[in-house]
């Protein structure tokens, strides 16, 4: 809207069925979103309203609830959702604090997408090969790009803790600075999308699926979760004496509990399980460990003050929003009901059964379909329409046929 419309106060209104729209662009029948499909009010967050550093034309980004015109939050935004969870911590005197690590590639343009992604041509007039990882040296080929993100990610008030070359093919990591989770999640949002802004203006393409390259890592967004009490800001995952306590457990046997009704949500695509498939630091299970990275979930190496409960399994792909509130949840009905975890596991491992999780989307679908806690959690209206918008995607991904099949099944008798 013109910035007079927005300093007037002048509201916008969506559709609500919008917010259900699938990614190629259609919706799931408009049962799932109210068979009138009436309007929200989109509310602007004062803190989240932003000029845009690289448009040339003076533009501004602001992040916006979703409300119902009566005024509360809409069951189908996934930033009122995480709203809600923060919110029933905060009824039992508690705010969780997390931090999200998030990588992605950079890409030459791909203007044609049977043909697989390529590292662009950095200034030395080379294609990487793959030998940069976690080189000082390894983004100089970049160094235009990187800098204009630095420069972005100051003017929009990003603070970044680390920055570096991952383990793929011109694949690179940030870790962004631990708070508030809805400004997290923000934060992660307007990350993504001014890496691709950027990308575009030095003819560069930023991928974040979860798993673009074959024989490759994917790309992950680890979550990293402690809870602190609201009057003191003490980490109650630790007692005076620096031990573990028993809220630390029940926040692990809550995720445990809870990961496997709750991959779709983490893992939302159909090129998530490819990640997954490949378990090499993207496990797909739900055991807990001290700093293993083959558990789902890890206790990184840290001070009592700063101890803290990673989940491994959310993609680079995955709704930054939907992502922390599930695990978050997650989290907190272990600590409602006092679930205990599974004993920690190091070392090589076999996954038991039942901490395994689903590697299909279809399979993690028909379990979030018979999931009660995920209904009681996050409303049967919100779990029924996303189930619906992601079997539209799936039934999309089946309509095709992939140059694999074609390259090996077509001679098969």
């Amino acid at each position: 809207m013109t910035a007079e419309g927005f300093l007037e106060g002048r509201r916008l209104q969506l559709a609500r069925g919008v917010l259900l729209q699938c990614i190629m662009g259609g919706y799931p029948p408009a049962r799932f979103y109210g068979g009138e499909d009436g309007d929200l009010a989109l509310v602007a967050d004062p803190k989240q309203i932003h000029r845009l550093p690289w448009s040339r034309q003076p533009r501004a980004l602001a992040i916006c609830d979703a409300d119902e015109l009566s005024g509360e939050s809409s069951p189908l935004s996934t930033r009122g959702q995480l709203k809600t969870v923060i919110a029933r911590y905060a009824a039992h005197g508690l705010a969780p604090v997390v931090a999200t690590e998030l990588e992605f590639f950079v890409f030459a343009p791909n203007p044609d997408p049977t043909q697989p992604f390529q590292p662009p041509v950095g200034l030395d007039g080379r294609r990487e090969d793959g030998q940069s990882a976690f080189s000082v040296s390894s983004n100089n080929g970049l160094r235009p790009f990187f800098s204009e993100v630095y420069e972005a990610m100051a003017a929009l008030g990003l603070p970044r803790d680390t920055f570096m070359h991952e383990m793929g093919v011109s694949q690179f990591e940030i870790n962004l600075l631990h708070g508030d989770p809805l400004l997290l999640a923000d934060q992660t949002f307007l990350f993504k999308h001014l890496l691709k802004e950027v990308a575009l203006k030095h003819g560069l393409t930023v991928v974040c699926m979860a798993k673009p390259l074959a024989h490759t890592a994917g790309s992950s967004m680890h979550i990293h979760q402690s809870l602190v009490e609201l009057d003191s800001g003490r980490n109650v995952f630790s007692d005076e004496a620096g031990e573990p306590t028993a809220a630390f457990r029940h926040f692990i046997g809550g995720q445990q509990a809870c990961l496997a009704d709750f991959t779709a949500l983490l893992a939302p695509n159909v090129n998530s399980y490819q990640r997954l498939c490949h378990p090499y630091a993207s496990p797909n299970n739900a055991c807990w460990s001290h700093d293993n990275r083959s558990a789902g979930l890890r206790i990184p190496a840290s001070s009592p003050v700063a101890r803290r409960v990673e989940n491994r399994l959310p993609g680079a792909d995955a709704n930054p929003y939907l992502a922390i509130a599930a695990s978050l949840a997650a989290g907190l009905h272990g600590i409602e009901q006092r679930l205990e975890p599974s004993a920690a596991i190091q070392g090589e491992f076999e996954v038991p059964d039942n901490l395994s999780l689903p590697c299909t989307l279809h399979a993690a679908l028909e379990r979030l379909k018979r999931s009660q806690v995920a209904k009681e959690l996050f409303g049967s209206e919100f779990i029924e329409g996303y189930i619906a918008t992601k079997s539209l995607e799936l039934t999309s991904f089946f309509d095709e046929i992939t140059a694999w099949e074609r390259r090996v099944l077509a001679a098969q008798a």
